[in-house]
């Protein structure tokens, strides 16, 4: 653990301050009187740049290499949280949305490449779950700092920027060697949605549930009347809920038929986000939002994993790039969608909205279990438990198992 322990820091840093700006915005956006469909697409900027940065990102790292790139990245992004206090206007915040998220994605491209050539090949698995882990427990503790104040101040904007620019330290400390970039396959949509449909469907319609959530969440439960701490508490109890599941779901996929397994899943989180209108209290609601996150959650790694399933050896690491494009394509388009609806229909129209695409994917699911055959190429993969994070951690999880994948 020596070698990856400040690089692990780091990223525990930037994903406090990370998880803490995403919902500040939504709130102070509320309050600032911003409509509903304009939060959305604020929203939405900061993965239309998550996704331009997955591309952009590696010919910086290359140019600049990790740890300027780094530093270069890391100051756009404390300066970017700092700039929504000087700038109140809805046009500047969805320009600087999207400049956050194309510098964040490449904080992450660092991280992740650079965990990439530390891990041996016997360790690469424990240090991809411990990263994970530290990715979920971070977004659940960036929460509750909202209890720390006001998100009509300044002092929660000041607290993402020193986070962040504290996640500089150990990065620019460390006396390792910089890894070396390597280029990746491009990404190639349509040869895997001609090989493995059923993966890329759920890859891109859980980004239009999970990018709702991240997104609108807030907004909806603030417009319900919680307080910040309620709203801290119900993100936070989605993301347990989430690290929670992802195991037992997962190894439960590995030993029975996983198109089966994600179908239930899906049904399952459609019908409990369905109740969500209907929740008497707050604490009904809360506990919705914890069941819903642990089915939810695991929609994506499940997808990955039917993907392992699927691909020959040759085709997983451009797999695997397409996987997370489709699926930040869906975060990028789900505030949008779930905000001009909550515009037009009223709040609850976030939680239908998410129900009607997850039994949309639910449906397709049921289609193509009794209609097709999804040709499973070898053994099949197992399942790792993850959130959307950068290129390079799908690398790390699944190295092992590209061997397997190969008939």
């Amino acid at each position: 653990m020596g070698p990856i322990r400040s690089i692990l820091i780091s990223v525990a840093l930037l994903l406090l301050g990370n998880g803490l700006i995403n919902t500040l915005l939504a709130l102070r956006g509320t309050a600032e009187g911003f409509s509903t469909p304009f939060l959305g697409l604020i929203m939405s900027g900061y993965f239309a740049g998550f996704i331009c940065g997955s591309f952009a990102g590696r010919h910086l790292i290359r140019r600049m290499r990790h740890i300027r790139t780094f530093a270069f990245c890391a100051a756009i992004c404390a300066s970017a949280a700092l700039l929504h206090l000087v700038f109140i206007d809805p046009w500047v915040w969805l320009g600087l949305r999207f400049v956050y998220g194309l510098s964040y994605i490449t904080l992450i491209t660092v991280i992740e490449s650079w965990l990439n050539s530390q891990a041996v090949p016997s360790e690469r698995g424990r240090i991809f779950a411990i990263y994970m882990a530290v990715n979920l427990g971070a977004l659940a503790l960036a929460q509750q700092i909202l209890r720390l104040g006001s998100t009509d101040g300044p002092l929660l904007f000041l607290l993402v920027s020193i986070l962040i620019c504290w996640a500089l330290l150990p990065i620019t400390l460390t006396s390792k060697p910089e890894p070396e970039v390597s280029g990746r396959p491009r990404a190639n949509l349509r040869a895997l949605a001609s090989h493995a449909p059923l993966p890329v469907a759920a890859a891109l319609l859980s980004g239009l549930a999970m990018g709702a959530f991240w997104a609108m969440t807030p907004v909806y439960t603030v417009k319900l009347g919680l307080d910040n701490a309620g709203v801290a508490l119900v993100m936070s109890l989605a993301i347990v809920g989430g690290a929670i599941f992802q195991i037992p779901v997962g190894r439960y996929s590995d030993r029975h038929d996983r198109p089966r397994v994600l179908n239930w899943i899906v049904l399952l989180a459609a019908g409990t986000a369905a109740l969500m209108p209907l929740a008497p209290s707050p604490e009904v609601l809360t506990g919705l939002y914890f069941l819903w996150g642990g089915l939810a959650f695991t929609l994506y790694p499940l997808s990955v994993a039917q993907m392992v399933d699927q691909l020959p050896r040759d085709e997983m690491v451009a797999g695997s790039s397409a996987m997370l494009m489709l699926h930040g394509a869906g975060c990028a388009l789900a505030p949008v969608l779930a905000g001009s609806l909550m515009g037009v229909l009223g709040i609850h129209a976030l939680p239908i909205y998410i129900a009607l695409v997850l039994a949309g994917l639910g449906g397709f699911i049921f289609y193509r279990r009794r209609r097709v055959t999804d040709l499973t190429r070898g053994t099949a993969g197992h399942f790792e438990p993850m959130v959307q994070a950068g290129p390079e951690s799908l690398d790390l999880a699944f190295e092992d198992q590209k061997p397997n994948a190969d008939t």
